[in-house]
């Protein structure tokens, strides 16, 4: 009976690592940017020496825990403060960017687009994008940023419009002479229509931020500022 206990729990755990190995593996047309052992392939900003093969960062805030990018709150000698860790390769094209994150109580981080930052937070705790009604505290939240090139985008006062939203304008000498939003009038000042690289960000399918102005190359950054922060799951595919 005991014999047979024994077995059985065994191959419970077999399977459940077979699950946990398969559910790290990347979908098709994805490339993992974290190997889940070491930092291998990534950078730590502001320092020289190469990261590959190492569980953490000289100071010790950055460090691989389990299977995870822990960014931790002070570094080894209780320092706080932004830092960051970079792919060690810059993408010059379109792609997409999945991971998962978890973070603790009201902690803040970022996650670096080609070297503009997302602000990535406990956004419920903090009282920020009320809209998320998916995110899971204390939990895995999976996030993912679309990058596209040669994007032809409208903002109104600085803020990107999104599908939702009814704009129409009046051009006159390749200016805006007059538009309205969503049936009210604005000032054709406040709108500018551009052409660059967007990144449209989502949190567990939720759209969140559209970022403009990305730059045409840069790297993958991840960023330890406030809070306890962790990242997994970490993969890209580029655009075709």
């Amino acid at each position: 009976m005991i014999s047979r206990l024994v077995a059985g729990l065994a191959l419970a755990l077999i399977s459940l690592t077979l699950v946990r190995a398969e559910d790290a593996k990347p979908e098709t047309g994805f490339v993992s940017l974290f190997n889940g052992k070491d930092l291998t392939g990534w950078t730590y900003r502001g320092a020289k020496d190469s990261l590959d093969g190492k569980t953490q960062t000289p100071d010790g805030r950055v460090a691989v825990e389990d299977g995870v990018i822990v960014m931790r709150e002070k570094d080894k000698d209780g320092k706080g403060g932004i830092k960051a860790i970079d792919t060690a390769a810059k993408y010059g094209k379109g792609f997409t960017l999945r991971l998962e994150f978890k973070a603790a109580l009201k902690a803040d981080s970022g996650v670096y687009v080609r070297g503009p930052q997302l602000q990535v937070r406990d956004f419920i705790r903090r009282n920020e994008q009320k809209q998320l009604k998916k995110f899971r505290n204390d939990d895995w939240n999976e996030l993912e940023i679309v990058v596209q090139d040669g994007v032809t985008t409208t903002t109104v006062n600085g803020k990107a419009l999104n599908p939702a939203d009814q704009f129409e304008a009046t051009f006159e000498g390749g200016r805006v002479k007059s538009a309205t939003l969503n049936g009210k009038a604005l000032d054709a000042k406040a709108v500018q229509v551009r052409k660059g690289s967007v990144a449209r960000c989502s949190c567990n399918g939720e759209a969140f931020e559209t970022m403009l102005n990305i730059p045409a190359s840069g790297p993958i950054g991840l960023q330890a500022e406030t809070g306890k922060f962790e990242f997994r799951r970490l993969r890209i595919k580029l655009n075709d």
